[in-house]
């Protein structure tokens, strides 16, 4: 098996390279718009390539079985860029690869942000998927699409419907609460946080992924809701983290309503990261079925959300000082500005 990871410098695509390498699957190639995290690396091929990028892209497929899709936008990019990488990209890349007369398969980490906010839970893979007003949740829709249309022109096309991931590398959002927790600070948290809300470790993820690159065709071909399998309601979850800081800081349950409107002004003024289908299901249960994946894959998540949560504040509590973490951008593997929402450290 030769297999194509995009998105390789990404937190899933890094994880996944040594999780694959550690269970045997060793022929790599690997490729992204960023050399920097490969450099000096001599245990992966790597090829230098932006998902607009045809002829780059052609060079990385040559000899290829298996890609795994795991290049995409974050939430908080531009609605251009998310069109251009998660739908213009991934169709560009799975016809390049039913052209290219090797692939046989091609993996595709979408994202349970298809269902748009539940009416239910759990949900399951036939529920309906719900566009929503922000971009990230309609391209991820409009990229299922096409995987399914490829489907036809004899590629297996495997997607993975993950929940939000956590675990080493992952800051996103996520660093605000490591940052206060870090700080010794309370953590406010919207509405009373008894709500259920369903997480993931990104080495279950990348477990996920190996399955799907090497069970048979007809095991995999299908769609699979990827998420935790023991997790408890936000409060109790987010609390583990500020128990391992050691500080003895609670989370602070804020009233929903007031917040709700204080998040929705301060988005419209661009000065939260925080996005509306984010922020409107952080107050409700959430959490999908992962019966499909396993009784299809075998798949058995091995950490529960406190686990995860808790490995993600000990990562960054070891890298705090490094440059990824001191400076703040649009990606999952580096902090977003948290805005005017760092101010509120004063009062907790």
């Amino acid at each position: 098996m030769r297999v194509l990871v995009t998105g390789a410098a990404g937190v899933l695509g890094s994880n996944l390279v040594g999780h694959l390498q550690a269970s045997g699957i060793d022929d790599l190639v690997t490729t992204d718009v960023s050399t920097r995290a490969f450099e000096g690396k001599k245990d992966t091929r790597f090829v230098a390539a932006d998902l607009a990028d045809e002829r780059a892209l052609g060079t990385a497929l040559e000899g290829i079985d298996t890609v795994v899709h795991c290049a995409s936008a974050a939430p908080s990019y531009s609605r251009e860029e998310i069109e251009a990488i998660v739908v213009e990209g991934t169709e560009r890349l799975l016809n390049l690869s039913a052209a290219s007369g090797s692939v046989r398969r091609f993996v595709y980490v979408s994202s349970t942000a298809v269902y748009g906010i539940p009416t239910h839970c759990p949900v399951d893979e036939d529920d309906p998927l719900q566009p929503f007003h922000d971009p990230y949740n309609r391209a991820k829709i409009a990229a299922e699409a096409h995987c399914r249309s490829y489907r036809s022109r004899g590629l297996v096309v495997p997607i993975l419907r993950p929940r939000t991931f956590v675990g080493p590398g992952r800051m996103g959002t996520f660093a605000m609460l490591n940052d206060w927790a870090s700080a010794g600070k309370h953590f406010p948290l919207l509405g009373s946080g008894t709500n259920r809300y369903q997480l993931l470790d990104v080495a279950d993820l990348c477990e996920a992924i190996r399955l799907t690159c090497t069970l048979p065709d007809t095991v995999v071909d299908d769609v699979f809701n990827i998420g935790a399998s023991r997790f408890g309601t936000m409060r109790e979850d987010y609390q583990a983290v500020l128990d391992e800081a050691g500080f003895g800081r609670r989370v602070v349950p804020l009233p929903a309503r007031p917040v709700l409107w204080t998040l929705r002004a301060l988005e419209r003024a661009g000065l939260s990261p925080l996005y509306k289908r984010l922020y409107e299901k952080l107050q409700m249960d959430y959490h999908v079925s992962v019966d499909r994946a396993r009784a299809r894959l075998g798949f058995e998540p091995s950490f529960s959300n406190e686990q995860s949560l808790v490995r993600c504040y000990r990562w960054y509590r070891q890298h705090r000082e490094e440059h990824e973490i001191t400076r703040t951008g649009k990606s999952n593997a580096v902090p977003w500005n948290q805005g005017l929402l760092r101010y509120g450290k004063v009062f907790f």
